[in-house]
């Protein structure tokens, strides 16, 4: 019997959780792992790289004027002879930044929202549904907009502008993915001991949800700098001597035909990021979902 009980036919069977599983599928996928290299290399080259150059993206050379790609100026000069490649990065720390920061406030309200409307249901989900209709029937750029005319041009409020405007889908997505987990076995046996609704939400529903709020907020993040570049275009986003990719992707339209330059290589690096956070997002639905786990 010992023998028995000690040969490796009698060894418990390892599992694999799905975290695990997700991890490993994803890093079968080349162009998520390529997107999430890149973004990794970008966002640390914006963080580091304006550190270690000889120019600051406010340093102006009005001798120099605009200069094409060269030795000494890599990306060339613009119109006020300032440094392209130091303003692209410096660019690239405000739309990140306004990305990342701009989601969380989507990613809190959603998430939050969301979940106590699946979760209590009845008139009360009814009516929280109908009050995000409605503000999904409202034109939010425009909404956005006026909050900018009327409470300044601030970098603080453009974060929580744009964040208040994106958290309706997410509390959408959360809602379906709460009413179906409630259902669930262990949620009723949570009830039957006597846990309040708080603690059966954030300790027990939202960790298994997370997979769809996961990947939903790496699809928010590109939609989010979308919306800051076009509130850059437009001249209510970031203001001057501050720069993000929106604004010199403005500030190179409107000189395209004779320094292309100053469009290009912006235009290049915005369109790569958000291509790359787009092919993450794809690589992490599929990695998470659970279909494609081992029986």
């Amino acid at each position: 019997m010992d023998a028995a009980a000690n040969s490796p036919a009698a060894a418990p069977e390892q599992g694999s959780s799905l975290w695990h599983d997700a991890w490993l599928r994803l890093r079968k996928n080349r162009l998520a792992v390529a997107g999430l290299a890149f973004l990794v290399f970008v966002a640390v080259t914006c963080l580091l790289g304006p550190l270690f150059s000889p120019y600051g993206y406010e340093e102006q050379r009005l001798d120099l004027g605009a200069s094409p790609p060269g030795a000494k100026h890599w990306l060339g000069t613009d119109t006020l002879g300032r440094d392209l490649l130091v303003r692209t990065l410096t660019g690239g720390r405000v739309s990140l930044g306004v990305g990342l920061a701009a989601t969380f406030v989507a990613l809190t309200i959603g998430v939050v929202y969301g979940a106590v409307a699946g979760f209590v249901g009845g008139k009360r989900d009814a009516f929280m549904m109908r009050v995000v209709d409605i503000m999904y029937s409202l034109p939010f750029p425009i909404f956005v907009i006026l909050l900018m005319v009327f409470f300044g041009r601030n970098i603080i409020l453009l974060f929580v502008a744009i964040g208040a405007v994106e958290w309706l889908t997410m509390a959408r997505i959360v809602r379906s993915q709460v009413m179906a987990v409630k259902r669930m076995e262990f949620i009723e046996a949570a009830r039957s001991l006597g846990y309040g609704r708080r603690r059966i939400i954030f300790r027990h529903i939202l960790p298994n949800i997370l997979g769809p709020v996961i990947v939903y907020t790496t699809l928010t993040i590109p939609a989010v700098m979308l919306l800051e570049a076009f509130l850059s275009f437009l001249g209510l986003g970031v203001q001057p001597p501050m720069s993000s990719w929106g604004v010199l992707i403005k500030d190179g339209a409107e000189k395209m035909e004779e320094f292309s330059w100053l469009l290009v290589f912006p235009a290049a690096l915005f369109s790569l990021t958000l291509l790359s956070l787009n092919f993450v997002g794809d690589g992490l639905r599929d990695a998470l979902d659970v279909r494609s786990s081992k029986d």
